[in-house]
């Protein structure tokens, strides 16, 4: 799989930075002495044309987004709809529901996987969104067969303390000016909230996955939600959740998020407090959280968390009230 950025006649020396950036930024983290992260895209190499085009080439792990995965979804379920498809057989339309939600949480656990190991190695992604997530099958049935993959780290940002006190980098300007105007200044600070940036487009692509997969097409979109979160309710989930449910073309998005005593709302509001309070996130509590949420939406068994229990009550008393069916 090749990625192409123009030459600077074409695309000017902005194109070329991206693509060294995005070159660096897997060379790093292939280069780390853990081995290679089965959630991140593989790079095999790189090469310059004659007419100054830089050419990425990628290890084929899939061709289609969740972006493409949401869309096919969410027109088929338009599809059946108008064509007066309701299965008579409610077991069949209950697995076929049982599947979708099984897919789409393994998808941002994934994701979610991808996105801690970067931070663990003190990049940020600082492009994620549904069509930064690559998937080796689109097929629900075989969900247990699913490895999600990020992609497009043309705006990766190195957080390693030695280069904020350094160099920020071109493609960080614009993050270190909100991140001042919000009033983290020391590398510490600035790491926090890039981290918590990052963190916050996670829970939009949460977001996304939910209102997108589970609805019928172009009853949400990425910016009709996101304006939806942000500007008309300002990331108070409670009436964002009693808003949705009102309208019958969200309620089975609203089903998904409730899963598990209402564990998907819970990460979304984990996700968004820690941007709203610029909070120090680690991708170890991250990775806990996104954890519960898979453990709990599945019904698996929650053993498994006893022993992370004391971590997770640390942050428990940043969140705001819990939002879920039984608030």
């Amino acid at each position: 799989m090749f990625k192409v950025y123009p030459g600077q006649r074409t695309g000017g020396i902005e194109a070329d930075m991206m693509a060294a950036n995005e070159l660096n930024a897997h060379a790093f983290l292939q280069s780390s002495s853990k081995g290679l992260c089965q959630n991140l895209v593989v790079l095999v190499g790189g090469f310059e044309t004659k007419t100054g085009e830089q050419w990425l080439a990628f290890r084929s792990d899939g061709k289609y987004s969740a972006a493409d995965y949401a869309k096919l979804t969410s027109e088929k379920i338009s599809k059946n709809h108008s064509a007066g498809e309701s299965s008579w057989n409610r077991f069949e339309t209950e697995q076929i529901l049982k599947r979708r939600r099984y897919f789409v949480i393994k998808l941002f656990q994934g994701a979610m996987s991808g996105l801690a190991y970067m931070h663990d190695h003190d990049r940020l992604h600082q492009s994620l969104g549904p069509s930064s997530v690559i998937l080796n099958t689109i097929v629900e049935k075989d969900a247990a067969y699913l490895v999600p993959r990020l992609r497009d780290l043309s705006f990766s940002v190195d957080i390693s303390f030695q280069n904020l006190e350094e160099d920020p980098g071109t493609f960080s300007e614009g993050l270190w000016r909100r991140a001042a105007a919000a009033g983290a200044f020391t590398p510490m600070e600035k790491r926090a909230f890039g981290i918590a940036d990052d963190v916050y487009e996670a829970g939009l692509l949460l977001a996304y996955l939910a209102f997108v997969t589970f609805c019928e097409a172009n009853v949400m979109d990425s910016l009709s939600l996101q304006r939806l979160l942000e500007s008309t309710f300002r990331l108070d989930l409670q009436a964002t959740r009693e808003y949705c449910l009102a309208d019958d073309r969200l309620l089975e998005a609203v089903k998904f998020l409730d899963l598990g005593e209402g564990a998907g709302w819970e990460l979304l509001q984990v996700e968004i407090v820690f941007k709203v309070y610029r909070l120090s996130i680690t991708p170890q509590i991250l990775a806990i959280y996104v954890h519960m949420y898979f453990v709990r939406s599945a019904h698996l068994s929650v053993c498994v968390l006893l022993e992370k229990v004391d971590v997770v009550c640390l942050f428990v008393h940043h969140l705001p009230q819990k939002v879920g069916p039984s608030s």
